[in-house]
């Protein structure tokens, strides 16, 4: 996975731990840590909440129902994710047919899809698949909550979540998912490590649906990446728009030809370093001073997807790195795209979002788009 572009925003002293002065507080709630609650209002009601304050500016919400993904996200001031009309709702086994994933799609900073499919609904064999798979309608049972203590010297803020899946006679897989922040630090970091406790090899679909939204998409606003190849959807729209002499890089202004479900996506390619085989993608908001970067591991990932939908109030672009296609399961298997875990055997994934303010990681980023 590609390095960080900050490390901490502290220093490392004797009597302040990190840029925290331990002589001026007694609690450590004060700098930073891990709330928990119940969404007590609207649709939401009863959905189970963890809200990370990393004491560097960055703040956001892990929903423990969904999935442990992560839909509130901000950086100081500014809101780093997109989120739709409709929010938060509770998790229900009735939105897996067809497209009616959408119908509880909260956008949110991170939305995982998969674990058995990703893209479009799909029947493989006899076996019918709606949109995205049932990962973000699943509750998860929290494992741990640690909190901080700069005293101790221990400066992350660790939350656990167990995802299980499936049925009798399989598919039998859980997902543990481990979300780690650092105080003074703007970054999250995640471990997905899945297993198939089942008899049988399991098709397997991880996407990560990484959400940007209003203030930091704007106009202007630049997508940073270096990736030499470009496969736009084969649609008038996406190929017009990620065509040679187009900067499909720079955010446009609204467009009333994204009214509806009208939008470009391409897979994307980045470049990956030769020894481990890491990336660096994000997003740059120069007016703000603003950024958000994703690190990740193209052997993990091999593709990533860009979906840009620029519809007036439904403003929205996604970084999505995956492990196959949007095509759907069948079409997967048909290109030998198609992954597998096998029985008794894991899958683990590393990637890291990182929010960023520093002019120097800004321009670290940006200097992506000078490869490609």
């Amino acid at each position: 996975m590609a390095a960080k572009m900050r490390s901490s925003n502290g220093k490392a002293r004797e009597a302040a731990v990190n840029g925290f002065d331990n002589s001026k507080y007694i609690n450590p709630a004060q700098v930073g840590g891990i709330e928990a609650y119940s969404i007590d209002e609207g649709a939401a009601r009863g959905v189970r909440a963890l809200c990370f304050n990393t004491g560097g500016g960055l703040r956001f919400r892990v929903l423990v129902d969904r999935g442990f993904d992560i839909d509130h996200a901000s950086m100081n001031q500014h809101s780093l994710a997109w989120l739709t009309h409709k929010g938060v709702t509770p998790p229900t086994r009735g939105l897996d047919r067809g497209f009616d994933w959408l119908k509880g799609f909260p956008g949110g900073l991170l939305t995982s899809c998969g674990p058995f499919n990703m893209g479009r609904p799909a029947k493989d064999g006899e076996e019918e698949l709606g949109q995205h798979g049932s990962h973000s309608n699943t509750g998860a049972t929290i494992e741990s909550v640690v909190q901080p203590d700069p005293w101790a010297g221990r400066m992350e803020m660790t939350a656990v979540g167990r995802v299980v899946y499936g049925k009798i006679f399989g598919p039998c897989v859980e997902l543990r998912r481990t979300i780690t922040s650092r105080l003074g630090e703007n970054a999250i970091d995640f471990v997905d490590e899945f297993f198939n406790a089942g008899n049988e090899p399991v098709p397997h679909a991880w996407l990560l649906h990484i959400n940007f939204g209003y203030p930091l998409i704007d106009t202007g606003t630049e997508l940073c990446y270096d990736s030499r190849r470009v496969e736009p959807k084969d649609a008038p729209e996406p190929v017009q728009r990620f065509k040679k002499g187009v900067n499909a890089k720079i955010v446009p202004s609204p467009l009333d030809a994204h009214h509806g479900a009208n939008e470009s996506f391409a897979y994307l390619f980045p470049k990956a370093s030769e020894r481990g085989g890491g990336a660096t993608i994000g997003v740059v908001n120069r007016k703000l001073g603003l950024g958000a970067a994703i690190h990740y591991n193209t052997k993990e990932f091999p593709r990533c997807g860009n979906w840009q939908h620029w519809g007036r109030g439904e403003y929205v672009t996604a970084l999505e790195p995956m492990n196959g296609s949007v095509d759907g399961r069948a079409e997967d298997r048909k290109h030998g795209l198609l992954d597998f875990i096998q029985p008794g055997s894991r899958k683990t994934y590393r990637y890291t979002i990182e929010a960023l303010t520093e002019r120097a990681a800004l321009e670290q980023l940006r200097a992506l788009n000078r490869g490609g």
